[in-house]
């Protein structure tokens, strides 16, 4: 299953049974999970690691 089909297929989930709340939410982690993986080899990973 390709990424893109699991995408479209989230979209089609949030459409049908009318979830909205969870795109905030999924949002939210896939930021985050960007901010720990370009941060890792930079100066700033420290100060990030310790937020959490």
């Amino acid at each position: 299953m390709s990424k893109i089909a699991i995408v479209k297929e989230f979209w089609s989930f949030l459409r049908v049974r009318k979830k909205w709340w969870l795109a905030p939410i999924v949002f939210f982690l896939i930021l985050l999970g960007a901010l720990i993986i370009f941060t890792q080899g930079s100066a700033l990973a420290p100060f990030i690691y310790a937020l959490f």
